[in-house]
């Protein structure tokens, strides 16, 4: 038998939920670049990553029903579920109640269930830090940090019950090339731009930032281990720098990369409630993964490949 027809008959297929994220869709382009067969889940208003990897991968419109889950996963039968969908607020309000608990807990569990329908038990979940305020045990930020601990609880029942495999990666923050979300080095890259001065809260706490490339190689690695049955049932990790910095000290590191001056007024906003001043530093690393960016190459690589060049905007 050739090595490729070998190749092709274990051809590993993924089903991706949160695929149009910044962290699915690069772990979507990653599985595509590797040879998974990619299957994907979305909404009806979902719009596709122009990335040309997203040619290759096979979209399922869900409708928010259970049967429609069930038939996806029952067409896709992938050998690996990466659950990556949520949606994220730092602060909810009482209108944002429904549509946290729809996406964060309803739709997890519906595939849950669905795997169970078809007989798929390998799952790669995605958790948060800010499940662990103060460095606790459990203590949630946020009711989005509340909302994914719930989650957790459910895939639990399904590793007991149904013999599920799942490994949960623990996400810190995370930055890279291709990033839309209205997070600090776009804030700080909009300034640089504009020469708007940017309030900021003191910034003292700590921030720990992985690069999306390192982010997606701790998906691999975990799917990894559930293919060569290493996961009896649950196991749980952080994807941590393990080098956290202040809010001034990675400002300041932004700033000498890009050689450019930023007006930022410290302190004229206030911490917000439960702000997270020291990062979640009890849980466990992933014994074959460690992250390789360093801080100063990864904004370099984001910058070049995010934003517009800043010197040539301010020459005019």
């Amino acid at each position: 038998m050739s090595k490729e027809v070998s190749s092709m008959r274990v051809k590993r297929k993924a089903l991706v939920s949160g695929a149009t994220g910044f962290v699915g869709s690069h772990l979507v382009r990653r599985l595509v670049q590797s040879g998974w067969e990619v299957h994907i889940v979305i909404r009806e208003n979902s719009t596709l990553p122009s990335a040309q990897e997203f040619n290759k991968v096979i979209v399922h419109t869900i409708d928010g029903s259970i049967e429609c889950l069930v038939a996806c996963v029952g067409k896709s039968k992938p050998d690996v579920v990466f659950h990556l969908a949520s949606l994220f607020l730092a602060q909810h309000e009482t209108k944002d109640i429904e549509s946290l608990i729809v996406s964060n807990v309803l739709l997890g569990n519906q595939l849950l269930e669905a795997m169970k329908v078809n007989q798929v038990s390998h799952i790669v979940n995605t958790g948060t830090s800010w499940q662990h305020y103060n460095n606790e045990d459990y203590n949630p930020v946020c009711l989005y940090a509340a909302t994914k601990q719930a989650f957790e609880a459910i895939l639990e029942y399904y590793i007991q019950a149904s013999g599920f495999k799942a490994i949960t990666l623990k996400l810190f923050d995370t930055y890279g090339p291709d990033d839309s979300r209205l997070k600090l080095f776009n804030l700080l890259n909009n300034s640089a731009i504009s020469g708007e001065p940017l309030n900021m809260s003191p910034g003292e706490q700590l921030i720990d930032l992985v690069h999306i490339d390192d982010v997606v190689d701790a998906y691999l690695i975990a799917a990894k281990r559930l293919l060569e049955d290493k996961v009896s049932k649950h196991e749980i990790y952080a994807i941590s720098s393990s080098n956290p910095i202040t809010l001034k000290e990675l400002v300041e590191s932004y700033i000498l990369v890009i050689g450019q001056k930023i007006n930022v007024n410290w302190g004229a906003r206030p911490y917000r409630n439960r702000e997270v001043m020291n990062t979640w530093s009890s849980g466990v690393c992933m014994s074959d993964w460690k992250p390789k960016i360093s801080l100063e190459k990864g904004i370099a690589d984001a910058l070049e490949k995010n934003y517009v060049n800043i010197n040539h905007i301010s020459c005019g």
